[in-house]
């Protein structure tokens, strides 16, 4: 059965960091640039992301601590996050017609509160994907390696060859590519994603010459 990996930030939803920090900064009592400065400009995200703080709570420890500021609840951090994030319509039910044709899993590069938060900022995507969600930080490597990928099929026994993988960075989709995986490659043009030609990507890998 075909597999279709799809990321999540900027391809199932679209993603704005700027209004994600003051909420952070809101509930956490650090400010706007002590959180920036601190936590992403030092690489703590893309740490975090590889898998360095593997629990929610691990990373809301660190996070407080880097920045300053108050220890959030996971359900705090989910707040903060949930208006950064607002669903991209035409790629969820792309996301929906791949579950009907094989196998669905979401492929995010993101850190551990976002794979225990995901039913509180998703739940449409959860209701598709259910159990099959792969988040960077569980796999210990970050998109665009290859070795994620590798990974990544390995939890399922899946080729390359019956493998469909959606997302909005060109950089992500050479790396699923250089190990066989079909990559589509959901382009923005003044901010706007172009999701016309998502769904009949799917199709076509679906009904293609085996």
């Amino acid at each position: 059965m075909d597999l279709y990996f799809f990321d999540l930030d900027r391809t199932l939803y679209a993603y704005n960091f700027r209004c994600r920090l003051p909420e952070l900064a809101r509930l956490s009592g650090a400010s706007q640039y002590q959180i920036a400065s601190s936590w992403w400009a030092g690489q703590y995200e893309i740490r975090a992301e590889a898998g360095e703080w593997p629990t929610a709570d691990a990373y809301l420890d660190e996070f407080a601590r880097i920045t300053g500021g108050r220890r959030l609840s996971l359900k705090e951090w989910a707040s903060a996050r949930a208006p950064s994030m607002s669903r991209i319509d035409a790629s969820v039910e792309a996301l929906r017609r791949a579950a009907e044709l094989g196998t669905v899993c979401l492929l995010s590069n993101n850190p551990a509160p976002l794979g225990e938060a995901l039913p509180l900022l998703a739940p449409d995507v959860v209701e598709i994907v259910g159990d099959n969600i792969l988040v960077s930080y569980m796999l210990g490597i970050r998109k665009p390696e290859p070795e994620l990928f590798a990974r990544a099929l390995d939890r399922f026994g899946a080729s390359a060859s019956s493998t469909f993988f959606a997302d909005d960075s060109a950089e992500n989709i050479a790396g699923a590519r250089s190990v066989g995986i079909t990559g589509y490659h959901l382009e923005y043009i003044n901010g706007v994603p172009q999701t016309d030609t998502l769904l009949p990507a799917v199709e076509a890998f679906a009904g293609r010459d085996q």
